[in-house]
């Protein structure tokens, strides 16, 4: 495919820096340490970019997104504190960075030294990736989210390493009495005429600046790539299956002892009173419990001592902030706010209303911190992804200034979304200031179901004219319980207010239409978002609106096809705007074998997402039939399963393939737990799911023995964000399969939603009592 034939939304219209040469700098230090310099060009604002000749025959008008969506904004806003990200050549020939992003297994680090590599001419085992503490100078550029960790830091970080890499040969050069360009550097070595060699470490002290000083580089071209854009095994892989990699719980901080809290058996309720602190404070290896915001904190020797104690306290309650809600009356809430989608057209339309109810945004590792609290300083640790607000909060909080606290960003196992916010740092800085000792504070499952972030309940209402076999128009009305963006996105968007298309309108709003798009040429469309209800702890779970959105549109878009008597595969890549999307479906479809002959109960389901430059089809295959919904499994939601799953992205250029096909393969999986089973039943003001043994996140009885994950050829000279990309297409299809396979469209997610398999653990006290009959049930 040619520039000529690229969309918009996949090479971003406005381009904020040159394609190929760069400014940066060579900073005063005692080893090389370089830094690019990336300031916006005079036409890099949204309203100046150009705009796709809407007034042409058969160009449909552009997108809000394909002028500048979410990952434009994160990216403009990261750029003016590029300078400050530095790459390091260390005197033992390694190379350092400290990223500015969190690593919580979604393989950046790997990715990241990938790109140094490339640059700077190393081994990728010499490159040392870690997560930089919070630092308040870079502003918006420390900010882990929206699939903007490589889309942002691509060309700096490249920038940093061929500033590092001119720099060294120069110094070869100089010692040598010869010219740079007579000279090479491969696999971590200068060499030379007449077979002189010398390694990074010993050219790094005469290549460093006395001071700093401005130069301009080159990148390389694609077409001379070694590393970027092969597959690469993760770094840190071995050391993850290993159980050698150090997470928060695995720090050893002198004198934090375990610290657990008891928390209320309502959303966000508040502690009255405690009858028998004294009691409690007695047990065998307790030494403090104490009151705070959210509960009553209690550290002992061990965590088995804090659950014991845990369970003992005797806490009267105030109440919380969804006192008495239910799925119900919430769902009440949402149709009483729901925007109005106007008059019925005059032409036929398609139309329907979806459900989706509250999920948990909890994740594979304990949400846990450990704070050192003195009279006039504070250390805290944590997998933070919004380190610079969370650092401002607790000083704010503890009444320290800012420089008097420190916060270092750990390594995270698992997060989308979840680790945004910095709940659990922020109680461990009150506990360790009140009792004025060191602690390791860690939820318990159960406390992270109930009290913790959850994808808010939403429902959405879509409407499509058409004629004929020419749709008119779209209209989709989407309201949710309100999103909680106080973790730092809600700030970009106020910085950068008067540069961005979408009006006077908040964060939530903004946020939707910088993230929502339309891919079919489907006329006239409208997507607007209406929120109520701030009594829950909401957060941006992966993929935020776009798998309820993109799922609803996309049940509609198989209606549709069916009316108009199309085939789904067919009507969607008649209607795609773009080739590049056409692409993505027809691959997913070809090698899915769209269209086989299968069982009755069986079918096949397609769907399609774009979203941050990036497009992706998804084509899975599921069985209802009743031998297979009824399956019995102990305590758990069965349903259908899907057995076989293609997905096809385009992300203009990965950087590492292979990377790439684990998050697809987990996009996937979170596509299917949305679909079938994942979702938190809320009764009285407190959600019934106690831990991941009621909680059904896709389990192996849902999960397609058979995935294919295809990453289509370099379409571009940058990535597009991919980390969320499959998740809403990978729902959508699996819905889209459900209704076909079964002749009845779901309405409600996920499906098995109804089905409240398990007796709720009681919520007083808050944390259930340990099994102690586990291998009884070992099958």
């Amino acid at each position: 495919m040619t520039d000529a034939d690229r969309s918009p939304r996949q090479e971003p219209a406005a381009q904020p820096f040159a394609r190929r040469r760069f400014l940066g700098y060579v900073l005063a230090a005692p080893t090389l340490t370089t830094a690019a310099q990336l300031v916006p060009a005079p036409r890099a604002r949204a309203a100046d970019a150009p705009a796709p000749a809407a007034s042409s025959p058969g160009i449909p008008s552009p997108e809000i997104t394909e002028l500048i969506d979410l990952n434009d904004v994160m990216t403009a806003a990261a750029l003016p504190t590029s300078g400050l990200i530095t790459v390091e050549v260390n005197p033992d020939s390694t190379v350092s960075f400290a990223l500015p992003r969190t690593e919580v297994g979604q393989g950046i680090t790997t990715s990241t030294a990938m790109l140094i590599a490339e640059e700077l001419g190393v081994p990728l085992e010499q490159v040392r990736i870690t997560l930089a503490d919070a630092r308040p100078e870079l502003l918006f550029n420390q900010l882990t989210g929206g699939s903007n960790t490589t889309f942002s830091t691509y060309t700096p970080i490249r920038v940093a390493a061929a500033i590092a890499r001119n720099r060294l040969l120069q110094a070869a050069a100089t010692e040598w009495g010869t010219s740079a360009a007579r000279l090479t550097l491969k696999a971590g070595v200068v060499t030379g005429p007449g077979n002189r060699s010398a390694d990074l470490g010993t050219l790094s002290r005469k290549a460093a600046g006395p001071r700093t000083e401005q130069v301009a580089v080159a990148l390389k071209p694609r077409d001379m790539f070694t590393i970027i854009g092969k597959p690469h095994s993760r770094l840190d892989a071995l050391a993850a299956v290993t159980g050698r990699k150090s997470f928060t719980l695995d720090l050893d901080v002198p004198d934090a002892l375990p610290t657990m809290v008891c928390r209320p058996p309502t959303i966000n309720g508040r502690v009255g009173s405690v009858s028998n602190l004294q009691e409690v404070r007695a047990m065998p290896g307790v030494t403090d419990v104490v009151v705070i915001p959210t509960g009553v904190a209690v550290r002992a020797a061990t965590f088995g001592r804090c659950i014991d104690a845990v369970r003992a306290l005797r806490v009267t309650w105030r109440p919380g902030t969804a006192e008495g809600k239910s799925d119900a009356s919430v769902l009440k809430e949402l149709e009483r706010a729901e925007l109005p989608l106007g008059l019925p057209p005059p032409t036929p339309s398609v139309e329907e209303r979806f459900t989706f109810h509250f999920r948990s945004n909890s994740a594979l590792e304990p949400n846990a911190a450990i704070a050192d609290v003195r009279s006039d300083r504070a250390e805290i640790w944590s997998s933070l992804k919004a380190p610079i607000v969370a650092k401002q909060a607790i000083a704010a909080r503890l009444g320290l200034p800012p420089g008097a606290v420190k916060v270092h960003v750990t390594e995270g196992g698992g997060s989308f979304g979840r680790k945004l916010f910095f709940d659990a740092a922020l109680e461990a800085a009150e506990v360790s200031q009140k009792i004025r000792k060191p602690v390791k504070l860690m939820w318990h499952r159960a406390d992270d179901s109930r009290q913790g972030r959850t994808h808010p309940m939403a429902t959405s209402r879509v409407r499509i004219a058409y004629l004929g076999d020419t749709v008119l128009g779209y209209k989709q009305r989407h309201t949710s319980v309100s999103t909680d963006l106080s973790h730092g996105l809600g700030e970009i968007f106020t910085a950068m207010a008067a540069k961005l298309p979408v009006g006077d309108i908040g964060f939530s709003e903004t946020f939707f239409q910088l993230s929502q798009s339309m891919p079919y040429d489907f006329g006239a469309n409208s997507r607007l978002l209406s929120e109520t209800d701030k009594g829950f702890n909401t957060g941006s779970m992966r993929n935020v609106y776009s798998p309820d959105v993109t799922c609803a549109r996309e049940l509609l878009v198989d209606r549709l096809a069916g009316r108009m008597g199309k085939d789904p595969y067919r009507f969607r890549h008649d209607f795609l705007r773009d080739d590049a999307a056409r692409a993505v479906l027809d691959k997913a479809a070809e090698a899915g074998n769209w269209g086989r002959g299968m069982p009755a109960g069986t079918a096949q389901g397609m769907a399609f997402h774009a979203e941050y430059h990036s497009a992706s089809a998804v084509l899975v295959e599921i069985d209802c039939r009743p031998e297979t919904v009824g399956r019995p499994v102990r305590d758990g939601v069965t349903g259908p399963r899907v057995t076989k799953a293609v997905i096809a992205v385009d992300v203009g250029l990965a950087v590492n393939p292979r990377g790439l096909e684990a998050q697809m393969t987990g996009c996937l999986m979170d596509g299917i737990a949305l679909a079938l089973t994942s979702s938190l039943h809320l009764r009285d003001g407190t959600f019934l799911e106690a831990s991941w043994d009621n909680y059904f996140y896709t389990r192996q009885w849902n999960t397609p023995p058979e995935v294919e994950v295809i990453v289509m050829p370099a379409t571009g000279d940058r990535p597009g964000g991919a980390g969320e990309l499959g998740v809403a297409a990978s729902m959508a299809a699996v819905a889209c399969a459900y209704g076909r396979a079964t002749g009845t469209m779901p309405r409600v997610f996920p499906i098995n939603h109804g089905t409240l398999s398990f007796e709720p653990k009681p919520t007083v006290p808050p944390v259930p009592a340990s099994p102690t009959d586990g291998l009884d049930h070992v099958r």
